[in-house]
């Protein structure tokens, strides 16, 4: 049960009931970012499962729906700024959902940092086909942190803003590359059917294991919608809604985009560097869908900058107003009423590590694959911790959670496997060392948790308790 607080003048506090269901689908598919994940995602699964690539996509929208009908579980009774950080107190008490807390803060701020790098490299490429010289470190730099001010600027000035920035980019960037998909098949004629791909015959299911790791890391984000438990309208229904029809309709445009590649492409999909051009290049599209496509997936970054770095803006929000954090982060601003101090904080630092990346001579496109790593470890502990907290809490309310326990065993397993797949065999530099820079962040993190636990233990009684009734301006 929440506890009672009394009215911080000093905190503004959330808007309330703000946020229509086609917007929180849109925070939710915004941090998916569908666009980015297609361009890339099936080229490197089918290097592994071939015609089986489809099912790889499938098997993990299955995972990621065992995620969500647990996430819904808690949405429905504990809506909350806090997302899983909330929701794993239910079932794991403090310390379990400091550590949920912690790992969806990196995940969340890793995706916003990583896909800032897409943005600039795809809105460089766009630029250059106009003509305008947009290479080298200072033009990176300088988009760096155009664009990430622009995130910032976006998320402060209010949710719904953000929102229907995020809505607009993603829906522009999706039907861009439906078109393209579409086109392709229409080209084809008869031979868009390609009974190979829906045969088990020579179907290598060690590659499709594994080309799963990859499809499940296509979905990471997808439950942020669940921070907005305050700004959302009716958030207990609302809320799970737009959490599992977001995971339903990019897991069917995940599995469209992965046949349509492979029908077009065949084998060459292992070979090109971006299947989407060299689709645009088969079918013979206009020269002007280049640019459009570019465009496409550059917004698709852009919208993924965003969405995340608005989660992370309620999850510390609630911390500071908790006493976990800071307490200056647990205030809002006074007429755009979002956590402007978390928000501008995290953006800089996430612009401050890509220039700083830039200055070191790595390619945009590489920040983007390191800096999403990490984030994507933190999301894995935060879906598994979710996944185990939901069992207890339905268990102690007496709730049905037949179906929870199902969930919860695929989810847990399905990201130990994530997890295991990409630190052994032990893979390159410098993704060899990620996962330690994760756990060195954990760890690092767990020293507040610890001098909190020594010096202020009342402070642990009121983790999670910030529930959706508490959060206008509650100091």
């Amino acid at each position: 049960m929440a506890t009672t607080a009394t009215k911080n003048p000093r905190d503004a506090g959330l808007r309330e009931g703000v946020m229509t269901g086609p917007e929180l689908a849109a925070q939710a598919i915004a941090s998916i970012a569908p666009s980015a994940v297609i361009a890339f995602t099936a080229a490197a699964i089918f290097i592994g499962a071939g015609s089986g690539t489809m099912y790889a996509f499938l098997l993990a929208t299955i995972v990621i729906l065992c995620v969500g009908y647990i996430v819904s579980v808690f949405a429905r009774r504990h809506p909350s700024a806090g997302s899983l950080y909330t929701y794993v107190s239910k079932g794991l008490g403090p310390t379990g959902a400091f550590a949920a807390g912690v790992a969806l803060l990196i995940g969340s701020w890793g995706i916003a940092a990583g896909s800032l790098g897409g943005a600039v490299s795809y809105f460089s490429d766009l630029l250059q086909i106009f003509g305008i010289p947009a290479t080298g470190t200072v033009w990176l730099v300088g988009l760096t942190i155009v664009l990430g001010g622009l995130a910032i600027t976006f998320t402060i000035v209010g949710i719904r803003t953000s929102a229907r920035v995020s809505l607009v980019l993603e829906l522009v960037s999706i039907v861009i590359i439906v078109v393209l998909l579409v086109s392709a098949l229409i080209w084809l004629g008869p031979e868009a059917w390609d009974p190979s791909q829906f045969s088990f015959a020579d179907v290598p299911f060690q590659g499709v294991a594994a080309g799963m790791v990859l499809g499940i890391l296509g979905f990471v984000g997808f439950s942020s919608a669940d921070a907005l438990g305050r700004e959302a309208r009716n958030p207990r229904t609302a809320i799970p809604r737009a959490i599992m029809w977001s995971a339903v309709v990019v897991g069917v445009l995940y599995v469209f985009a992965a046949y349509t590649q492979i029908a077009v492409l065949g084998d060459e999909l292992a070979e090109v560097a971006s299947p989407l051009a060299a689709i645009d290049e088969r079918i013979g599209m206009p020269g002007w869908f280049e640019a459009v496509l570019v465009f496409g997936v550059a917004a698709s970054f852009f919208a993924v900058v965003v969405a995340p770095l608005n989660v992370v803006g309620r999850i510390i929000y609630v911390m500071g107003k908790e006493g976990v954090a800071p307490e200056r982060f647990g205030r809002t601003h006074e007429n755009y009423l979002t956590p402007h101090r978390v928000l501008l904080t995290a953006g800089i630092a996430a612009i401050a590590l890509d220039v700083i990346l830039l200055l070191l001579g790595t390619h945009p496109m590489d920040i983007v694959v390191w800096v999403d790593t990490y984030g994507t470890y933190g999301y894995m502990v935060a879906y598994a911790l979710v996944a185990i907290a939901g069992i207890i809490f339905t268990k102690r309310l007496g709730i049905p959670n037949r179906l929870v326990w199902v969930c919860a065993v695929v989810a847990v397993v399905a990201m130990a496997y994530v997890f295991f797949a990409n630190v052994w065999p032990v893979p390159a530099f410098p993704f060899n060392v990620i996962p330690y820079i994760f756990l060195a962040t954990m760890v690092l993190a767990f020293l507040r948790f610890w001098w909190l636990a020594k010096n202020r233990p009342e402070v642990l009684t009121q983790i999670g308790r910030t529930h959706t009734e508490m959060l206008d301006g509650v100091g």
